[in-house]
């Protein structure tokens, strides 16, 4: 059975239960003080619980009228705490909090490719804010209530601890492209890369860590990247001071986005077949799109700035273009990217 219907429905079956209970106490008693037969015992039950005010079926004797405010105070609680629990579900938010998971569920049984937020914070936002900009799928897991209950229904959350294996087994890491591990403790985000990399061997593991004693331990434990935002904010406000237009200007090219994006990246997996194992030179790139090539990353792993024309696009290779947004449309277009 799956979570929202185990929530949802399993005050429902509390409810039903407590009837028949107490349908079945209330009919047994009454054939065993009174001695009526099963249809006179199970209507005097039925019109007792259900407090209609008919009349005794037949006389009651002392022993039957104590059975009967027994039955009549034992079934208003029993059914005043039922009904008080499935209101409080439904109208308490609960009920939204589980369909609005067991939505989540549903979509991650068919999702691939997704990235996975570890925490909310303010690191997690910031990259939720840039996954959506750029079009990619993902959804975050939080386990602070209060965050998830002020986000928009259509937010892609699952409420859960991300040290938890199963929570990350219902986030669908066996499928999932890239987890960020966001935690602000760095115990937390090592568990995660740990359990990330033991369920899933090519998922790629961004993790954030606090102390830089834990970055080669985290890379150690899987990670592919570990940052240090505060390290990278730190630096990056020292270079806004010792090379300020250098910084803007790469400021002003960081990726936003498709429709705002000045940078590109293509992998040889996404050119046409006809452009493939060619050099830049013959891809002319830039008479063709405007675009200039600034970037190259082999199959080795190693990066060129500013490669020559004679770096041939192999196999496991990507090129990094430069242009404005008209110019990154043109490239798109000509090699029929698929971008967002």
């Amino acid at each position: 059975m799956n979570l929202f219907r185990s929530k949802l429905f399993s005050r429902i079956y509390y409810f039903l239960v407590l009837l028949v209970l107490i349908t079945a106490i209330g009919t047994i008693g009454y054939m065993l003080i009174e001695g009526w037969v099963f249809v006179d015992a199970f209507y005097m039950t039925i019109i007792t619980v259900s407090t209609v005010g008919f009349g005794e079926v037949s006389q009651l004797s002392p022993e039957g009228k104590l059975f009967t405010a027994f039955l009549i105070v034992s079934s208003f609680g029993s059914f005043a705490y039922a009904v008080t629990s499935i209101t409080t579900f439904v109208v308490g938010g609960q009920y939204k909090k589980h369909l609005r998971e067991y939505k989540m569920t549903q979509q991650l049984k068919k999702m691939k490719d997704h990235v996975i937020i570890c925490g909310f914070g303010r690191v997690g936002s910031q990259v939720a804010a840039d996954l959506r900009s750029n079009g990619i799928q993902y959804v975050i897991l939080e386990k602070d209530e209060n965050l998830i209950s002020h986000q928009p229904d259509d937010a892609n959350f699952l409420s859960g601890d991300s040290t938890n294996d199963e929570i990350l087994i219902r986030a669908s890491i066996s499928t999932a492209k890239a987890i960020i591990t966001c935690l602000p403790k760095d115990a937390d985000n090592l568990y995660v890369v740990l359990t990330a990399r033991q369920l899933n061997e090519k998922v790629l593991i961004v993790s954030r860590a606090s102390n830089p004693s834990s970055v080669s331990k985290l890379k150690f434990a899987g990670a592919n990247n570990v940052i240090m935002p505060d390290a990278v904010g730190g630096s990056h406000m020292a270079s806004l001071i010792a090379s300020p237009d250098v910084m803007e200007f790469i400021d002003s090219i960081r990726v936003k986005g498709y429709m705002e994006s000045n940078i590109e990246g293509i992998s040889y997996e996404e050119l046409p077949e006809d452009l493939r194992d060619k050099t830049i030179g013959e891809l002319e790139s830039r008479t063709i799109t405007g675009v200039t090539i600034v970037g190259f990353k082999g199959n080795d792993g190693n990066y060129i700035i500013n490669p020559g024309i004679n770096v041939c696009v192999n196999e496991g290779s990507k090129l990094f273009v430069l242009g404005n947004t008209d110019q990154i449309k043109k490239l798109v277009k000509y090699l029929k990217l698929n971008r967002e």
